[in-house]
């Protein structure tokens, strides 16, 4: 093989150049990265000035990143590439609860409440019952589970986007269960809204024809010793973005039934039930 750049032989004579006593994963990963990326610009036949506009947006993509805001992580949510990761670290068998995007909003170290108790603190919204169990494959019940929930207000923000307007802790919690791994609190049916597009990603989405909402859901973190964290979400089937969520992490077996039932100042009902993979599977 020719030592010499040519356009043929592009990503070989790249992948040449790397040491023999580097880490070998990263030379798989470095060696593959160069080979489709090389790949797609013949594809392509990519232009000078294209290219030239996609350096532009990734160095936007760049600035406007903070420790509030992370741009490259909205620009993976919106290609798909986050969930295929999620997908790939998290294969789990047939009947075990499955995984989808964590998501930006997450806070650690949520009160630790009492099973029944309401999370949503602001007085907006129509008022659900969620309710489930934490089980094994087999149906076992889970004690010490502890279940982490979160969402948006009825106004379809998170109180971390709006400190100065929500109160502190709004629609989050989390829930230890007992010995049969029940868990029960009160929130709001959630309601959908736009990821952030008011920067280069949201511009994206645009060109390419694209809305910026997501799906109604309610955000779980569901631990127990000894067992695979779940990361996961549950979904109001009859959003209208449920087969169009900005960031693909709608999942069939994650659409949650949301009963309306009306008794006293409940107006919906949600039963879900997480089933949990030992560490060992």
């Amino acid at each position: 093989m020719t030592q010499y750049f040519t356009e043929d032989g592009s990503a070989e004579v790249v992948n040449a150049r790397m040491g023999s006593g580097i880490n070998p994963r990263l030379k798989a990963v470095m060696d593959s990265l160069v080979r489709h990326l090389h790949a797609f610009a013949k594809d392509v036949d990519l232009r000078q000035e294209e290219w030239d506009i996609a350096i532009d947006f990734l160095t936007k993509t760049g600035q406007i990143c903070s420790d509030e805001r992370q741009e490259y992580i909205l620009l993976s949510d919106v290609l798909g590439f986050s969930m295929l990761v999620d997908a790939i670290n998290n294969r789990r068998p047939a009947g075990a609860t499955e995984n989808t995007v964590f998501g930006p909003f997450h806070v650690a170290d949520a009160p630790i409440r009492e099973m029944g108790d309401d999370i949503c603190l602001d007085g907006k919204g129509e008022r659900c019952l969620f309710e489930g169990k934490v089980v094994d494959r087999h149906g076992e019940p889970i004690e010490g589970a502890c279940v982490d929930v979160w969402s948006d207000n009825a106004d379809g923000f998170y109180d971390v986007q709006q400190p100065d307007i929500q109160p502190k802790w709004n629609n989050r919690g989390r829930f230890i269960t007992g010995k049969d791994g029940a868990y029960k609190f009160y929130g709001i049916k959630p309601v959908s809204y736009p990821i952030p597009d008011d920067g280069p990603v949201g511009k994206m989405l645009g060109l390419m024809g694209r809305h910026p909402y997501r799906p109604a859901h309610m955000h779980y973190l569901v631990t127990a010793p000894g067992f695979q964290k779940i990361v996961t979400h549950t979904f109001v089937g009859d959003d209208k973005y449920i087969t169009d969520d900005a960031v693909f992490g709608v999942k069939e077996t994650l659409i949650a039934p949301f009963e309306h039932v009306q008794e006293d100042d409940t107006i919906w009902r949600s039963p879900f039930d997480f089933v949990m993979v030992p560490v060992s599977e």
